[in-house]
């Protein structure tokens, strides 16, 4: 599925200039929306409102005086709480958030996005991600999502389908992949598209990091909260760390050839570290060959490991040089909050904004890279999209049962795929 939308160059040149156009105002979003304040209010509501939805949060009020947070929604009381007293503390009177637009629970986001707002933050685990972004649209509000967008191939067809509904609406959507806002990669990139480093030859991407945050069980919990409390490592809430968190690198690549997405994959990984009753059914580690349609291979390792080598960059090698993205340096922009000042410049001025496109066709790819490396076999990036399995539950409340549950003794390792036995396809 090759999405129609605007080529990474052409999105390349205009977000060059929105960050050029930032740089010539004062360089800082107060000081280049200055004049909107009091008078053109951007009314916002965040869905999600854990530690990156608070950051989000706090992002968007800085980049541009005028925004204002009205409403907050999440499946749990006490994230909506501390994300409140967070954001209250630092920006005072511009978080107008009265118990009325406080929203509990598993559609909180429903009421949410009818709340009278503009532009909708959806911060939510992952696998809840393809049905907030389609009712936000539906809505006819402005979305910044984080990502990945999905963690199986129904969401992504759904992503795919909310992305055109957006176009035909006129709505802007931004996607946290921030290295697309970061002053390196734009003029990375510009470089790489305008020849500099001549014919891509391959690439090379990594995330390899050490363990993520557990949070312990509490008594009164269901499985059910459990599992969205710690939902990087439940597949069907993540995708697995190499949707959402590698995702960022594997976009690095796909946006340094143009939009294209791999036709194919092979790959391994498994669960070396990743023991214990916290530690849910996902792999600590994937190494993954994309092949693109003109041959072209982009090499990619990601590892969530303790006691291991770490590796978070990008590398493109061309026939007459290669780039490597620790050896960029940076303006000093803030690309977290740069995202939020070019999504409301867009709000603002009209202009077409879909981070959409790109981000879904990313955060397939690394789907495709998960269903390899779970296999063990060469998966074909047109039998993932269209026979992919769902991987999240048709039944979704608190007290309901999550698609995978602890054994007897309190582990999830016997849902962990064994590659060689991993059917990818029912």
């Amino acid at each position: 599925m090759r999405a129609p939308h605007t080529s990474r160059r052409e999105f390349l040149k205009a977000s060059s200039l929105t960050v050029a156009g930032a740089a010539l105002a004062g360089g800082t979003a107060a000081a280049r929306l200055a004049h909107a304040a009091g008078t053109d209010e951007i009314r916002v509501a965040v869905i999600g409102c854990g530690g990156r939805g608070a950051g989000a949060a706090a992002n968007c009020l800085e980049a541009d005086p005028a925004v204002k947070i009205v409403a907050l929604a999440d499946a749990f009381q006490d994230r909506i709480d501390s994300a409140l007293k967070m954001l209250s503390g630092k920006f005072g009177e511009r978080v107008d958030v009265p118990e009325e637009r406080r929203f509990v629970g598993l559609e909180a986001y429903r009421p949410a996005i009818s709340a009278d707002v503009h532009l909708v933050v959806l911060a939510a685990p992952p696998g809840f991600r393809p049905p907030q972004y389609a009712a936000a649209v539906q809505a006819g509000k402005h979305v910044f999502m984080e990502k990945p967008l999905c963690v199986d191939a129904p969401g992504f067809r759904s992503l795919m389908d909310t992305n055109r509904l957006a176009d035909e609406k006129g709505l802007k959507v931004v996607v946290g992949l921030q290295r697309h806002h970061q002053s390196r990669y734009l003029e990375g990139m510009r470089r790489i598209h305008d020849g500099a480093i001549g014919d891509i030859e391959f690439l090379r991407v990594y995330w390899n990091g050490g363990p993520i945050w557990i949070k312990p069980r509490q008594e009164g919990w269901t499985e059910m909260e459990y599992q969205i409390r710690n939902w990087n490592v439940f597949r069907w809430l993540s995708g697995d760390h190499i949707c959402e968190q590698h995702v960022h690198n594997i976009d690095v690549g796909l946006w340094a050839m143009d939009g294209q997405h791999p036709v194919e994959a092979n790959g391994m990984g498994g669960r070396e570290k990743r023991k214990g009753k916290d530690q849910g059914h996902i792999f600590d580690h994937h190494a993954v060959e994309f092949t693109f349609a003109d041959g072209t291979r982009m090499f990619s390792q990601c590892r969530q490991m303790s006691g291991v080598m770490t590796n978070v960059s990008e590398s493109v090698h061309g026939s007459k040089g290669v780039w490597n993205s620790n050896d960029q340096r940076d303006d000093g922009n803030n690309p977290y909050v740069q995202e939020h000042v070019d999504l409301i410049a867009a709000v603002r001025s009209g202009v077409k904004l879909n981070e959409g496109w790109h981000g879904g066709i990313s955060t397939m790819t690394a789907i495709l890279g998960r269903m390899a490396t779970y296999s063990g076999q060469v998966i074909r990036w047109d039998d993932a999209v269209q026979k992919g399995p769902r991987e999240t539950p048709e039944v979704l409340a608190l007290d309901a049962d999550p698609p995978v549950l602890p054994d007897a003794n309190g582990l999830y390792d016997y849902a962990a795929p064994v590659p060689g036995e991993y059917r990818p396809f029912p």
